[in-house]
C-alpha cells in the first residue's frame, strides 16, 4: 500500500480505506502497510499508529494485514511494534535490517531474533538490499526461521527464495513473498506464487487480470500484462520523480493524497498528462 498524506504530513485515512477496497477487490491476498513504497520511514511519529489502526479496520479482516516497523536498531523498532500493540486486526509486523550503517549476517541474526523474542506479533524478514546495503542471506533466515515467532521473509532475491522454498527444514507456517517484479511471471510458473510490489497499488485491474491469467496457466498473456506494468513503472521513474508519477496515479484512482515525500518535488504538467495517458491505456482509469 501507499501512504496518502496531506502536506503537513497528517494522514488521508479515507484515501487509504478506498486504496485498501480497490485491492481487495482486485483478489490480493494480503496487505504491507506502510512498506518502502508506504514511505515507512517517513511518517510522521504523531500519525504512525492511525496509519496502522485506520488500515486494518479498512481491510476488516477480509486478507491478512502487515505492517511495516523498519528502523535503525531493536529498541527504536520496539517502540513502534509497542505502539502498535494494542489494534486488532495486525497479523504480523515487517522490517528490513538496520539501514543506516551496514550490518553483517551475524548483527542481522540477532536484530531479527532480538525482535522476535519481543514481538507480541509474528516478525516478518524484508530483505531490501538495495536501501540497506546488505543481502539477508538464505542461510541466516534458515537459523532465523528456527524462532516460533519468525512467519515469513519479503526478498526479491530468486536465489534465496529457490534455496528457501527447496529446504527440507522450512517450517509449514513460513511464508515466502517474492518481490522482483520484472520475474513475477517466471516465478510464479516455478511455483513461488505469493508476490509483492508496491506497483500494484496502482495498477489493480492489470494486476488482476495478470494473477487470472497465471492461475489459468496462460503464461503469454500473464507477460504481456505484467509488461504493461513494468512499462508504467519505467515512465514514471522516466519522469524524474518515481513516487510522485507513483502520486499521480493514485490520484487518478480516486485516492487522494500525496503518496511522496516532502521533499520531493511535483512533476510536470505534462509529465502527469503522459501517466494520465497511460493509466487510459491499462484501463484503470
Amino acid at each position: 500500500m501507499g501512504t496518502p498524506v496531506e502536506q503537513d504530513g497528517t494522514f488521508c485515512a479515507d484515501s487509504m480505506a478506498l486504496q485498501i477496497d480497490q485491492q481487495i477487490e482486485a483478489g490480493a491476498s494480503g496487505l504491507l502497510i506502510m512498506g518502502s513504497m508506504g514511505n515507512s520511514p517517513y511518517i510522521k511519529d504523531s500519525e504512525y499508529r492511525k496509519v496502522a489502526e485506520c488500515s486494518v479496520k479498512a481491510a476488516k479482516g477480509r486478507v491478512p494485514s502487515l505492517v511495516g516497523v523498519t528502523d535503525v536498531s531493536i529498541v527504536r523498532v520496539m517502540d513502534r511494534i509497542q505502539a502498535l500493540s494494542d489494534i486488532e486486526g495486525i497479523d504480523g509486523v515487517v522490517s528490513t535490517v538496520p539501514y543506516y550503517v551496514a550490518v553483517n549476517q551475524e548483527e542481522i541474526y540477532n536484530f531479527y531474533w532480538a525482535l522476535a523474542e519481543k514481538s507480541k506479533f509474528p516478525v516478518y524478514l524484508y530483505d531490501l538490499p538495495t536501501v540497506t546495503k546488505v543481502a539477508t542471506d538464505a542461510e541466516t533466515v534458515r537459523r532465523l526461521w528456527k524462532h516460533p515467532n519468525i512467519r515469513g521473509i519479503k526478498s526479491g532475491s530468486l536465489m534465496t527464495q529457490r534455496i528457501l522454498k527447496r529446504s527440507e527444514d522450512r517450517p509449514e507456517n513460513f511464508s515466502q513473498y517474492f518481490s522482483d517484479l520484472e520475474t513475477f511471471d517466471i516465478a510464479y510458473h516455478y511455483g513461488i506464487d505469493h508476490n509483492l510490489d508496491g506497483m500494484f497499488s496502482c495498477t489493480p485491474k492489470t494486476s488482476h487480470d495478470m494473477y487470472q491469467a497465471l492461475a489459468d496457466g496462460d503464461l503469454d498473456t500473464a507477460g504481456k500484462k505484467l509488461d504493461d506494468i513494468l512499462a508504467l513503472r519505467v515512465l514514471f521513474i522516466k519522469t524524474n520523480g518515481l513516487m510522485q508519477a507513483f502520486s499521480h496515479a493514485m490520484n487518478l484512482l480516486g485516492c487522494q493524497g500525496d503518496f511522496s515525500k516532502d521533499f520531493q518535488s511535483d512533476i510536470s504538467d505534462e509529465n502527469k498528462d503522459r501517466v494520465t495517458e497511460f493509466m487510459k491505456k491499462l484501463g484503470e482509469i
